[in-house]
């Protein structure tokens, strides 16, 4: 991640550090027992990097941005493409009595949609993230099938922790840049 500008990385962090929280409370769904503590601590790690970006957004928040009255609106429209897949595919796997599966379906959804958004705000990092969440839920997919565990609970892992660590190296760059 580069810090061109400052507010967008710690940004970064806020958003990766909340839903990766988020990845980590669906994990918990149906887990095996021994690994609650651990899915807890993930959301308590995710809040953390959020709360950290957060507070450096917030110092920072007249510093530059990608997002602008031009790339905004692009912003939006691919946001709400990911928000219609996303639905629409878990509309279709309830309908079809498939509904374990939509975590690994809206992990995969979420990965791709990162790829047009790293050109769009000039964040070439956001094709890594891009590749590992989307590689992550097929992953994810596949371990739980082959492994007979709740679909949300593998793909919460993997997604969550991808998602942390995005945001701890999205926050990293904003402290470095502070």
């Amino acid at each position: 991640m580069k810090a061109e500008f400052l507010r967008d990385a710690a940004m970064t962090a806020v958003i990766f550090g909340f839903v990766g929280m988020g990845w980590f409370g669906w994990a918990q769904e149906a887990p095996p027992k021994r690994m609650q503590k651990w899915l807890g601590i993930g959301s308590g790690i995710g809040i953390a990097i959020a709360l950290a970006g957060g507070l450096i957004a917030w110092r920072n928040w007249d510093a530059g941005t990608a997002i602008d009255a031009e790339t905004g609106p692009r912003f939006g429209i691919i946001v709400g493409i990911e928000f219609g897949l996303a639905g629409l595919g878990a509309v279709l796997l309830i309908w079809r009595k498939l509904g374990a599966w939509i975590a690994p379906w809206i992990a995969f959804v979420v990965g791709v949609h990162f790829y047009p958004l790293a050109p769009l705000l000039k964040e070439p990092m956001l094709h890594v993230t891009a590749t590992l969440v989307t590689l992550g839920s097929l992953l994810a997919a596949w371990i739980a099938w082959k492994r007979k565990l709740t679909p949300s609970y593998v793909t919460g892992v993997i997604t969550g922790s991808l998602l942390g660590l995005s945001g701890a190296v999205a926050l990293a760059t904003a402290l470095l840049a502070y």
